[in-house]
């Protein structure tokens, strides 16, 4: 998601000319094509955040105002050193990829292929798109439409994101619970970023049982736990997504953990299909 973000940065600034929402289906939360298109067309882009899984891309507050960017792609002169706008009043659009959405920008995409979807590219597949003036143009491209848009999202019904949460922060996350270590941790409205191979991956680095309650951790299993789930966003994300973990070419039946041999034990926790080492996480 953080590749996406930095993708997105490449729009800032540049005035949005029509909006493209052929699958209604993807539009959430009530949303429709003529509302998106109304709130976003004339506006700029003037930051990309993310927050967990959701790439947020917030505007500029007067439609009209020319702020020197002439619609072309440079930044132009209303915007903060962070690469975001000084005035963010106006709409936020937030973006969910799913696991076979993909994000491209003026044609070209940050992560070639996914895990999970298709190499093959079919413009029958942009679900929702955004053009500017002067050229260019903000797609989301997802076969199976497990991705969706929504208009101003309720940023407050997430958890702090996974990648900057602290000890602290993860520690209320887990605290008194008896649900499974794995599915709190991918309980977005309790930490927002963790999926399945993320969270696999960070337990398996971490050395502990996925289907343990998550409240049983101790103090030094918690400062353990956090560690690996920071370096395991980190390493991977540097790598080009959760596929890449070290893990990952184990996750098959008969599979054996990379760090000791062992057969891998593969089980659903949480709802999802997990793997896992029983001799090294405990």
């Amino acid at each position: 998601m953080e590749e996406y973000r930095r993708a997105a940065e490449r729009v800032l600034g540049r005035r949005i000319a029509a909006v493209e929402a052929p699958d209604a289906w993807f539009l959430k939360a009530g949303l429709d094509a003529p509302t998106v298109q109304a709130a976003l067309v004339g506006r700029r882009f003037v930051a990309a955040r993310r927050r967990g899984k959701l790439l947020l891309l917030d505007t500029d507050t007067d439609t009209d105002t020319d702020t020197g960017t002439g619609g072309g792609t440079g930044t132009g002169g209303d915007m903060d050193a962070d690469g975001g706008g000084s005035d963010r009043d106006g709409p936020t659009l937030g973006l969910r990829f799913g696991m076979t959405g993909r994000l491209l920008v003026d044609g070209s995409a940050p992560i070639e292929r996914l895990e999970y979807g298709s190499a093959r590219e079919v413009p029958q597949w942009d679900r929702f798109g955004v053009r500017f003036d002067g050229g260019g143009r903000l797609v989301m491209r997802d076969p199976r439409r497990l991705g969706g848009v929504l208009l101003e999202p309720d940023e407050d019904r997430l958890g702090p994101d996974a990648a900057v949460v602290t000890a602290a922060g993860l520690r209320a996350a887990l605290a008194g619970s008896a649900a499974p270590l794995k599915a709190r941790l991918m309980d977005q409205s309790r930490l927002a970023g963790l999926g399945n191979l993320l969270t696999d991956e960070a337990l398996w680095r971490a050395g502990l049982d996925p289907a343990r309650p998550a409240g049983s951790l101790s103090a030094a299993e918690l400062r353990r736990l956090h560690r690996h789930l920071r370096e395991t966003l980190a390493v991977l994300g540097a790598r080009g997504g959760s596929h890449t973990g070290d893990l990952h070419v184990s996750r098959v039946r008969g599979g054996r953990c990379p760090r000791d041999g062992a057969a891998l034990d593969r089980r659903t926790v949480g709802g999802r299909t997990t793997y896992s080492c029983p001799r090294h996480q405990r």
